[in-house]
């Protein structure tokens, strides 16, 4: 493995089931240190990221820059690398391509929350958004739950059938659908992951629905209607990733619901309670930790 893995060897050194399983191993190591993130903003509308984090072997940090304007234009819209440290000899293990290791640790918590809080594991999925993290969440949910049928929206038609034809080539009966809000009586698994600017999801969803908002990560973004989400508050459960989300989750924020109220992903996996009864919303607004899981997962031994 070159020190300098592209895209597509960074892909094989984080395979989905493993990377959740990393992900909640790191929610239980004490020695696990996530500082604040910086989040410059940059002329143009765009940002950078600057992500930290370290434990008693590696230290990381993520430096992606995030550029919405790209959206359409064929560019990526997130780039950058994540930099991997042996912190007894501060020599630099690995560099790992940024986009690609925010695509697949995102779907890997996602799916790692699924696990523990899904109702219903059965699917049929919904997959909103169809770019580069609909493409990690429908892998990750295909291996991870063994799913055989999903259903993807996207404001692109192109964007759509071409993700439908790839869950085909996984062995999964694909459909692109236009009625999202329709999709909900009929998936009890629901992902939205669209650039956030502005809601795509109104409907009420099924007793038994789990939904990963992974979206929106500022204030000012939203892909949930504010009704669904205070229905999910009120009638169910919401989960979110990290208790940064106080400061982050734009869909709670905007439906007048205090993130901090709600349990993170770590108390559900330290926890080990029941799945909750009712629909189950899940709010993700990313963290390192999330990456420094996956460069764990990369120099494992035999990894790299």
């Amino acid at each position: 493995m070159t020190e300098l893995p592209d895209a597509t060897e960074t892909a094989a050194l984080l395979p989905y089931a493993g990377l959740a399983a990393e992900i909640a191993r790191l929610l239980a190591d004490p020695a696990v240190h996530v500082p604040a993130r910086l989040v410059q903003p940059l002329p143009g509308g765009g940002s950078l990221f600057v992500m930290p984090a370290y434990d008693a072997r590696l230290a990381i940090s993520k430096l992606i820059t995030f550029t919405p304007a790209n959206v359409g234009s064929g560019r990526p819209t997130i780039q950058g690398d994540v930099v991997i440290f042996d912190i007894a000899t501060g020599a630099r293990r690995l560099l790992l391509d940024g986009p690609t290791v925010t695509a697949r640790r995102t779907a890997a918590v996602s799916l790692l929350a699924a696990q523990r809080l899904a109702p219903n594991t059965g699917g049929p999925l919904l997959v909103v958004g169809a770019g580069a993290q609909g493409l990690a969440h429908l892998e990750a949910f295909g291996h991870g739950l063994g799913l055989k049928e999903v259903r993807i929206a996207s404001r692109s038609a192109a964007s759509a059938q071409s993700l439908a034809r790839h869950a085909r080539t996984l062995g999964m009966v694909a459909s692109v659908v236009t009625d999202v809000d329709g999709e909900l009586r009929h998936c009890p698994l629901v992902v939205t992951c669209t650039p956030a600017n502005g809601v795509v999801l109104r409907g009420r969803p099924r007793d038994d629905a789990f939904i990963a908002a992974v979206g929106a990560f500022t204030p000012a973004m939203v892909e949930l209607d504010p009704a669904l989400c205070r229905h999910c508050a009120d009638q169910g459960t919401v989960i979110v990733d990290t208790p940064d989300a106080q400061h982050e989750a734009g869909d709670l924020l905007q439906a007048g619901l205090d993130p901090a109220r709600f349990a993170d992903l770590r108390s559900v996996v330290l926890g080990g309670a029941d799945r909750p009864r009712g629909p189950v919303l899940f709010k993700s607004c990313g963290w390192a930790g999330w990456d420094l899981a996956a460069a764990r997962c990369a120099v494992r031994p035999g990894a790299a």
